[in-house]
C-alpha cells in the first residue's frame, strides 16, 4: 500500500456500501423507539430497555468480529468474505424485526423485541466491521483517506435520507398497519443486501499472508488499542457524539407530532417527513463543504465545529422552536443540519490514522480490532441514550397516539435540547486533546510535506 490516489470507480464502489449501512443507522435511530412504542405498543421504558439490552449483545459480537477478520486469510481478503456471507442475514433480519408479532402481554413482546434486535445487531457486526476495516487499506495518503469516506459519507447521506423520509410513504405504498412495516423492513432490507454485495464485486482487498496476522491473544489484543492515545481520545468523542446525535434522532418525530402545533404536508409529504429532509438534504450539501473544509482547517477543528452548530440548533429547538413559524422552524433544522454534514467525514477520516500511529510503533497492523470497537461504542452510545429517552418519556407520563400533558412535553423538550447540548459540549472540550494533525502524522509515516504548505 502508498500513497498513491484512488480512482473515482474505487472510492464509489467502496463508499456504496454506506447507503445500506447509514439507511440502517439512520432507520433506527429515527424510528426504531417509535416503532416499538407507536406500533408494536411496547411501553417506552421497555421499549428503551429492549433497545440496550439488544445491542448490549455487541459488547461480545464487535470486539469478536474485529478480531476475527484480522486473522482471517481467503482467497477474497480478509475483510470481503464477511460482506457475502452476511448480505441475507441482514435482509432476513431486518424484516424479522418490523414484523410485530400479536402479543398482550409487555414482557413477552419486550423479549421478542430484545431478541429481534440481538439478531439485526449480528448481522450488522458480520457486514460492519470488516467493511470499517477496509478504509486503512486502500489508501495511507492523509488527505486521500478524507477525500474517501467523503465519498463513502456521499453515499451514506442518500441512506441517511431513505433512512429518515422514506419510512412512512413505504409503509403507506403497502397498506400501512403492521403489514405495512414488515414490507418495509423487507423493502429495505432487500436494498441493504444489493449494495452489500455492489461492495464485495466493486472493492479489491491487497494479498495478505500469515506474517500479516496479528500474534496477540484476544485480551492482549484489545488492551493495546486502549494504550493508543489518540485513538482513545477519538473514540470516546465519537462516543459522546453519537449518544448525543441518538437523542436528537430518536425523539424529533415525537417533537414535530406532540409539540409543534402545525400539520404542514407539503408534496404529499407531512410535517415529519418535511422536517427530516431539511435536516438531513442541508447535510447532504454540507459533506463536501466538510472535506474542503478539513482540508484547509484540519479535521480536528472541522469535527469540532458540528459540535458547536448542533449543540447550539438543540437548545434553540428545545426553548423556541414549537413557538416558531414552520418556515422559520424548518430554516433551523437545516442549521442543524450544517452540523450533521460536518460530523460525518472528520472522525471516519482521522480512525485510520490512528490505526496507522498504532502500526508504526507496534509493527503490527489490528485494524479489525479497532474498527470492532469503534462500531461497538457507536452502538452503545445509541443504545444509552435511547434507554435514557425512554426512562424520561415513562417519567413524563408519555402516552402513545394521545394528546400529551405538560410533563410529556417538558420531557419531550429535555430530550431534543438540553441533555444533547451539554454532551456536544464535552465533546468539544474532549477533542481538543486529540494530538495527530496532517504535519505529525506525515512526520509518523515518513512522508514529506506537500509543495506549498
Amino acid at each position: 500500500m502508498d500513497g498513491k490516489k484512488l480512482t473515482v470507480g474505487q472510492k464509489l464502489g467502496f463508499g456504496i456500501f454506506d447507503f445500506g449501512g447509514n439507511m440502517l443507522f439512520t432507520l433506527m435511530g429515527f424510528w426504531c423507539l417509535k416503532y416499538l412504542t407507536d406500533v408494536a405498543g411496547l411501553g417506552a421504558f421497555l421499549a428503551g430497555a429492549a433497545v440496550m439490552i439488544g445491542k448490549g449483545w455487541d459488547a461480545v459480537t464487535d470486539p469478536m468480529m474485529g478480531f476475527i477478520s484480522d486473522r482471517t486469510i481467503t482467497p477474497l481478503g480478509r475483510r470481503r468474505p464477511y460482506l457475502l456471507a452476511g448480505a441475507v442475514p441482514m435482509m432476513m433480519t431486518l424484516w424479522l424485526f418490523f414484523t410485530s408479532p400479536a402479543i398482550s402481554s409487555q414482557i413477552m413482546m419486550m423479549l421478542w423485541a430484545t431478541g429481534t434486535l440481538m439478531l439485526v445487531n449480528t448481522a450488522s457486526t458480520i457486514l460492519n466491521i470488516p467493511y470499517s476495516s477496509l478504509t486503512p487499506e486502500l489508501t495511507d495518503d492523509y488527505n486521500e483517506r478524507t477525500s474517501l469516506n467523503g465519498y463513502r459519507f456521499g453515499c451514506a447521506v442518500f441512506g441517511t435520507l431513505v433512512g429518515a423520509a422514506a419510512i412512512e410513504p413505504l409503509v403507506g405504498s403497502f397498506g400501512g398497519g403492521g403489514r405495512g412495516w414488515s414490507m418495509m423492513g423487507l423493502t429495505l432490507g432487500a436494498a441493504m443486501m444489493f449494495v452489500t454485495l455492489l461492495t464485495f464485486f466493486g472493492t479489491k482487498e491487497k494479498k495478505h499472508t500469515r506474517e500479516d496476522i496479528p500474534t496477540e491473544r484476544f485480551f492482549n489484543t484489545y488492551k493495546a488499542v486502549f494504550t493508543n492515545r489518540p485513538y482513545v481520545i477519538l473514540f470516546l468523542t465519537y462516543a459522546l457524539h453519537v449518544t448525543a446525535i441518538t437523542f436528537l434522532q430518536s425523539i424529533l418525530l415525537y417533537y414535530v407530532e406532540y409539540l409543534y402545533p402545525n400539520t404542514l404536508e407539503l408534496f404529499g409529504l407531512n410535517l415529519t417527513t418535511i422536517s427530516m429532509m431539511a435536516l438531513l438534504l442541508t447535510a447532504m450539501v454540507f459533506i463536501p463543504v466538510s472535506v474542503a473544509v478539513s482540508k484547509k482547517i484540519g479535521k480536528k477543528k472541522t469535527y469540532q465545529i458540528c459540535f458547536i452548530i448542533i449543540g447550539s440548533a438543540c437548545v434553540i429547538v428545545a426553548a423556541a422552536g414549537h413557538l416558531l413559524p414552520t418556515s422559520l422552524f424548518l430554516l433551523l433544522l437545516a442549521y442543524a443540519g450544517v452540523g450533521v454534514g460536518f460530523s460525518y467525514v472528520a472522525p471516519f477520516a482521522m480512525v485510520p490514522d490512528t490505526v496507522e500511529f498504532d502500526a508504526v510503533k507496534t509493527g503490527e497492523r489490528k485494524e479489525g480490532a479497532y474498527y470492532g470497537m469503534w462500531t461497538f461504542i457507536s452502538k452503545t452510545g445509541a443504545a444509552l441514550s435511547m434507554l435514557i429517552s425512554g426512562l424520561i418519556l415513562k417519567l413524563g407520563g408519555y402516552a402513545a397516539n394521545q394528546v400529551q400533558g405538560p410533563p410529556a412535553r417538558l420531557a419531550i423538550r429535555l430530550i431534543i435540547g438540553p441533555i444533547p447540548a451539554l454532551i456536544f459540549l464535552a465533546a468539544l472540550i474532549l477533542m481538543q486533546s486529540y494530538p495527530l494533525d496532517e504535519k505529525t502524522y506525515r512526520k509518523l509515516m515518513g512522508q514529506q510535506e506537500p509543495a506549498g504548505r
